[in-house]
């Protein structure tokens, strides 16, 4: 009978951690926006991190793009609907190494009341002692998805017919762990 392996926890840095998104705006430009309040944990059986598991949450409320009323309107029923939806939530199903340091991170990520499953791409940059004795790892994380699938809706036309706000969001988090 062999003894079941006890996972290491490692719980996300948010001084050294950044929650980014990335919306064409006019299909002239990219907005880019954060998620300022965040938390997650990293659970591995060892520092491969092979079949981790992996919660993240981000509170709504937190969201910035340097533009106040803009970042009021991501906030309304239009868009996230913080009132009644304050986080967004990402539950890792399976984290697969697919290559050196190169891995697929498939879970469920839910914003709102919709749930879907999406497969981003996660490399990890390195696992180092900090000059405090801390074991930290750290992870580049990429990905896309379609806002209206997720019941972001609101859609605009300029007078010359041109969409306001694309449907793709492209995702990038640079995220550090510590472990626990």
């Amino acid at each position: 009978m062999s003894a079941t392996a006890v996972k290491t926890i490692w719980g996300i840095d948010p001084t050294h951690s950044e929650i980014q998104f990335k919306v064409r705006h006019m299909m002239i430009s990219t907005v880019t926006g954060n998620f300022n309040q965040f938390e997650g944990t990293l659970e591995a059986q060892d520092d491969t991190f092979e079949d981790a598991t992996i919660n993240f949450s981000a509170d709504i409320n937190s969201i910035s793009t340097n533009n106040d009323h803009r970042d009021t309107h991501l906030k309304s029923d239009d868009f996230f609907n913080a009132a009644q939806f304050p986080k967004m939530i990402f539950r890792g199903t399976n984290f697969n190494k697919v290559a050196d340091n190169q891995y697929h991170l498939t879970g469920d990520l839910t914003i709102r009341d919709i749930t879907k499953s999406v497969t981003l791409t996660a490399e990890h940059q390195g696992t180092m002692v900090d000059p405090y004795g801390n074991i930290k790892a750290g992870f580049e994380i990429n990905g896309q998805v379609n806002r209206k699938e997720f019941g972001l809706m609101w859609s605009a036309v300029t007078e010359a017919g041109g969409i306001v706000v694309s449907d793709e969001v492209k995702l990038h988090l640079n995220v550090q762990v510590v472990k626990q």
